[in-house]
């Protein structure tokens, strides 16, 4: 299994309402705007990690590890096939970022934040309202 690490501190906040694994399956087959979801898809809460199992694209489990790992109080996601391989893969937003700032940071132009957005749409509904410590995929 592939793990990703989070800040604990920051998200949305799911988690110690009781049915933790079922708000945040929840959460992740809402979050898919596309025809694109995880088949079979089983979340597990330990602690602070969730593991998720299920089927589908990289794609597709890329985003369902965002989404379950940008829930306040969840420091690390388990999930096969996605890996924290390289830094430019993903970025952890900080004070004072915005979408045209990350693109400026990545690929040169501030222009290119629209990118960023598209790729990341099932955990930024809005791309004017990011906050420090989400995780975010940057496109190659």
């Amino acid at each position: 299994m592939g793990l990703l690490s989070f800040v604990a501190n920051a998200g949305k906040k799911l988690l110690g309402r009781g049915k933790d694994e079922e708000n945040i399956k929840t959460e992740i087959t809402q979050s898919f705007s596309s025809p694109a979801q995880v088949e079979n898809l089983e979340v597990k809460v330990e602690g602070d990690t969730v593991k998720i199992t299920g089927e589908a694209t990289p794609e597709t489990l890329e985003k369902a590890a965002l989404i379950a790992g940008n829930v306040e109080g969840i420091k690390n996601v388990e999930i096969e096939g996605v890996r924290e391989d390289a830094d430019e893969h993903y970025y952890t937003i900080v004070k004072g970022d915005n979408l045209s700032k990350i693109a400026k940071k990545f690929y040169g132009d501030p222009n290119q934040y629209n990118k960023i957005f598209e790729a990341n749409r099932e955990v930024i509904k809005d791309p004017n309202l990011i906050y420090p410590g989400q995780k975010i995929r940057i496109p190659q």
